[in-house]
Order: C-alpha cells, then structure tokens, then sequence
C-alpha cells in the first residue's frame, strides 16, 4: 500500500512539474511590434507560472495563412493563435459583423460592437473548443493599388487581393460586378510583383511593413474597414494551465494589448508618413465622393446579409452603430 502511494505521489508531481509548451502562430513578421508583444507576452507568462508556461511563437505565416491556422489547431499540430477576424470568422462566422464595408469609422463604434459582442462570442467559440483570450482593434483598411482609385468604378477596372478559401466573399464580390483574386496571405507580395493582382485591401502598417507600398503607390483615404484581432487557443491546452494562473495570465495580456492597440494607433498616421515621405500618393476624397462610394456599398450590402455574415449578426451590428 505505501509503495503504491509513494507512486502516485510521484506521478503527481511530476504531472505538476511538466511543462505546457505552447506553439502560438500569427501572420505578423519577425521583428514587428506584434512580434514583440507576442515575446513579451511569453516572458511575462514564463514569470507568472514559474516556467510551467513557455510560448514558442511561429512569425511571418510560416505555419500558413490564418485558415492553416484554424485547421492546424484542431488536429493538434500548433495550440494557439494571434489573428485577424478574418481567421476568426472560419471558426465563428459571427466574427463576419467586423467585415461590414464603411459601418466602422471611429473607435467609439468599435468599442461599442466589441463590448456587446464579445460574451456571445467568446461563449460561442468555446462551445467550438477554443478559448478567445482577447479581441482588439488592429489597424483601418484602405485601398492601396497601383492605379489611382478614387471611385468605385476605378476599383472596378482592378485586379484585387481577396482571401483564398472564402468563396462566399469572392462569389458576392463577383455579383457586384468586381474581379477579386483569391490568394493567400502571404502570397500578397508576390501577386503584386507579378502583376496577378493590382490593388489590396490592408492596413498602412501592413502596407509599410510589407514593403507591398512600393509597388501598390495609391493610397485612397477611406476607412473601408476595420481589422480586428484576437488570441485564440485550443480550449485543451488552456485547460491543461493550472487555473490558479489563468487571471494573471489574462490580466497581463491585456495590459500588453492595450499599450499595443494604442501605439497601433500612432503607429498607423506614422506609417502613412513614412511611406508619403517615400512615394505613396494618398488620394482624399470629398464628401460628394464619398456619398457614391456609400451608395455603391449599400447597393451590395444586401448580398452580405445572411450570406457571409449572419443576418441577426449583421442587423446587431447596423443597430448599435445606429443607436
């Protein structure tokens, strides 16, 4: 009897003492901010769990496109990720709501959207086995091309990146007369050197960091979007933590998220800057050019609601923006 307790006492500590590693993928380039919010991140889990945590973070796509990353996840291959909504939104299509062309145009209607929204989700996603640790805004998209757009017919006459796998965004974008080229992520630059695609729908940071501003020189300065961002895990790994270091766990990602999401947002007027200061032409619009873009996008709104993004999701969205 005692040798079978000194056993199992051994067994538990060393079940204890084993170490969770957790393999933590984003499509953010090595040496970004990004990047090193994600190694902060780990140091400061490693400290908090006394080593029991150690994140090891895949850069720059290596592991594939957002929905490698899903897919990867579910049969165990990586445990965690750093993505957009857009990767978010294979999992959960209510993750849609953030894709509505020209709804967002401040923060205070991102707030107000993700505050309502995240219990739902993060309840939704669980169900689904993963845990989303955190959901923040990430950067405005605009239309960056190498052709002047300053209308939507000028979009029209473009070749543009749209994400491979998602046949629902390219058969809609079909319908409302456009030519969208799916691609992976990470082929964007190459499509661009090619000449496969003309334009790209992304954020300044991304444009600068890229470098894809070099050959796409047009910026048109219009808010069509807002990027959202989270941190998902497999709810079996986040569970395989001891609970006691799940709040200071959380706790401290979202300090580093939030002095994150506010340089992100000095970091997109600066990103601008540098690449006007080498070449880009940012193209302004006025506000009877803008009416024809809101009427060209309410005129396809139609076909997002109920197809891509969940009509209750979708009226949500409209509402509390509204509202």
């Amino acid at each position: 009897m005692k040798k079978i307790i000194f056993i199992l006492i051994i067994l538990t500590s060393t079940a204890v003492a084993r170490k969770v590693i957790v393999k933590m993928a984003t499509l953010a380039p090595q040496g970004t901010d990004i990047h090193a919010m994600l190694l902060e991140l780990g140091q400061e889990w490693k400290n908090i769990t006394k080593g029991k945590v150690r994140l090891k973070i895949y850069p720059g796509g290596v592991i594939g496109d957002e929905r490698d990353m899903v897919r990867k996840i579910r049969i165990g291959q990586i445990h965690a990720a750093a993505m957009t909504s857009e990767g978010l939104s294979e999992i959960l299509p209510e993750f849609s709501g953030f894709f509505i062309p020209l709804v967002f145009q401040n923060y205070k209607d991102i707030e107000k959207v993700k505050n309502s929204l995240f219990p739902e989700l993060k309840l939704k996603m669980n169900n689904n086995g993963f845990e989303l640790l955190s959901l923040n805004d990430f950067g405005w998209v605009h239309w960056f091309s190498t052709e002047v757009i300053k209308t939507p017919n000028d979009l029209k006459k473009q070749e543009f990146f749209t994400w491979a796998g998602d046949f629902r965004w390219e058969e809609i974008w079909k319908k409302a007369g456009y030519s969208p080229v799916p691609l992976a992520s990470t082929d964007i630059l190459t499509g661009l050197q090619t000449g496969l695609i003309n334009a790209i729908p992304t954020m300044p940071i991304y444009a600068l960091t890229q470098q894809s501003f070099g050959i796409a020189k047009n910026m048109l300065d219009l808010k069509w979007g807002v990027v959202m961002a989270g941190i998902i895990f497999d709810s079996k790994v986040w569970n395989r933590i001891p609970v006691k270091y799940h709040e200071e766990m959380k706790s401290v990602l979202d300090d580093i998220l939030e002095r994150n999401q506010n340089l992100n947002r000095e970091s997109e007027k600066k990103s601008i800057k540098i690449m006007v200061e080498n070449g880009l032409i940012v193209h302004s619009l006025t506000e009877k050019e803008k009416d024809v873009w809101a009427e060209e996008v309410s005129e396809f709104q139609p076909l997002l609601k109920g197809n891509v993004i969940p009509e209750e999701i979708y009226n949500k969205v409209i509402n509390l923006i509204k509202n």
